[in-house]
This record gives C-alpha cells, sequence and structure tokens, in this order.
C-alpha cells in the first residue's frame, strides 16, 4: 500500500519540534526532512550521531516515521570547481548522518542553471551525481533526484538524459512543477518506471501551487499510472511557505494540506478495491 506523508517544510515558518507535532495533530504517521530552517546540515556533517539521535526522539515523540531526507545542495553543478568540490564533501560528510536517521532515501536537486548556461550546467551534472551515487555506495541508501524548476533538469526529457547518463540514479517526482509548465501526462509517463519518492500539492499552468480546489492534477490518475509502473512507495503532501517562488499562492497550508490528503487517500481506496477486485 502506498503510504501518505506530510513533508515538514510546509511548516518552515515554525520550528521543527512545532512543525513535526502539527503534522502529527494532522493525523500523518509519516514525514519528510530536509535542508533548510529545520536542519544545520554543517551541524549534521560534524555530529552525525548527535544529531539524528535529537531528530529521532522527536519523530519518536509524535509517533512519526521518516520518509525521505531532502539534501538541497544547489551547486554541486557550479562553474567553480573549488564550490562544487566543497557541496560534494559537504554530501558525503551527511551520509553517515543520513544513515543514522534511517531515511530510506535521499532525494537532491540535480542543480540549478548556473551562470553559463544550461547546456555545461546540465554537462557538468552528470559527473556530480555520479560522484553523489558512488559516495553511498556503501549504505543501503536511495539516492534520488527531483526534476525541479530552475534545475539542468527541469523537462522530462532532461531527466531522462541523466537517469542514462547515471546508472542506479533514481527519480523522486514532483508533478507540479511539470504542470506549472503544462507538460502534459503522456510526456512524463517514460520517467515513472525510475520513480522511488513522490511530492505532490496541487498546481496549474503557470502557477507551481495553488489551491486544492483550483488545480488541474488530476490525483486520481496519478495514483493509477504510478501503480501501473509498479510504485509501492510513499506519496508525500508538500505544500510550501515559498509564496510568490513560480508564481506559488499564498494558501492555508494546513487546510490545502488536509484536503490533498484526503483525496489521496480517497484514490488509493478506489485504486486498491479494483485492483483487488
Amino acid at each position: 500500500m502506498m503510504q501518505i506523508a506530510c513533508h515538514a517544510w510546509a511548516y518552515n515558518d515554525r520550528s521543527l519540534e512545532d512543525a513535526v507535532g502539527t503534522i502529527a495533530r494532522l493525523g500523518f504517521r509519516h514525514i519528510d526532512l530536509g535542508s533548510g530552517p529545520h536542519l544545520d546540515i554543517n551541524r549534521a556533517a560534524a555530529y552525525p550521531e548527535a544529531e539524528a539521535g535529537q531528530i529521532l526522539r522527536l519523530l519518536t515523540q509524535f509517533n512519526l516515521t521518516l520518509s525521505d531526507l531532502y539534501l538541497m545542495l544547489p551547486h554541486i553543478n557550479a562553474p567553480d570547481p573549488n564550490q562544487r568540490k566543497v557541496q560534494l564533501a559537504l554530501f558525503e560528510r551527511l551520509i553517515p548522518f543520513a544513515v543514522a536517521l534511517g531515511t530510506p532515501g535521499i532525494t537532491i536537486s540535480p542543480g540549478i542553471i548556473q551562470k553559463d548556461g544550461p547546456e555545461h550546467s546540465l554537462a557538468r551534472a552528470v559527473p556530480a551525481l555520479l560522484h553523489m551515487l558512488q559516495a553511498a555506495e556503501d549504505s543501503d541508501l536511495r539516492i534520488s533526484f527531483e526534476p525541479h524548476m530552475d534545475s539542468v533538469a527541469h523537462t522530462p526529457q532532461q531527466a531522462l538524459l541523466l537517469l542514462e547518463a547515471v546508472p542506479g540514479l533514481s527519480l523522486t517526482l514532483d508533478y507540479a512543477h511539470f504542470v506549472f509548465q503544462g507538460i502534459i501526462q503522456r510526456e512524463i509517463k517514460p520517467l515513472l518506471e525510475h520513480v522511488a519518492h513522490v511530492h505532490i500539492r496541487q498546481a496549474k499552468r503557470n502557477y507551481l501551487q495553488t489551491a486544492h480546489n483550483k488545480g488541474t492534477l488530476k490525483l486520481d490518475q496519478l495514483l493509477s499510472d504510478l501503480y501501473e509502473h509498479g510504485y509501492r512507495g510513499t506519496l508525500t503532501v508538500e505544500y510550501m511557505t515559498t509564496f510568490g517562488w513560480h508564481n506559488m499562492q499564498k494558501i492555508g497550508i494546513s487546510r490545502e494540506t488536509v484536503l490533498t490528503r484526503d483525496a489521496l487517500r480517497a484514490a488509493r481506496s478506489t485504486l486498491e478495491s479494483s485492483s483487488a477486485g
């Protein structure tokens, strides 16, 4: 059964304890965490066991299980080799933290489009992602990248190029980034066999986040397509507080999170019933 989680980034304007507590009180039993205000990645790299222990005690207190860890290191493909080296070294130092945390996988950015343009940025992303995959090869961690706006892989075609160039890499799929661009479901389908994690929020053309009842993302079709391609992983509801970024609408985070959660539960129930029949 596909589990439904909530991303702590929905409450980046609160402390981690408040975010975790709010997500638990909304009825979730699974949570995604990520770098940002909730996680000091330099401390996590320096003191992996201690930092992981504090987070695990908090998750245990609220009866939550970690479903993914997003490490946002957007300059792994920077033109400056020293900047690339620093980001890749930090990722390596964060592997023990991720292992201690017990996350099933790490989501990363494939790198953003740098000042020298998309082609050079995409070319440098390949060796960087190979390096990151190799850094985690002695662990059981799944490493997946998210095709997101402003990144070198914001289209399905670019994402497939990276998947072909970096064997063993998988995908964290956030449909909203494709919906925003007007990319239709048929163009996304070639990615589905590579999906290891999923982020979900409502969006529409030119709006990376909208209220649930104004979005165009068809959740029942989304779940059906994922199931057909063998996906049985987590569906993470991910509304965000970065209002204005690519026209992300200012919404009531908790209200929209619950509406999307309930719609996912209904779609999952329908899918499971039809599969059992």
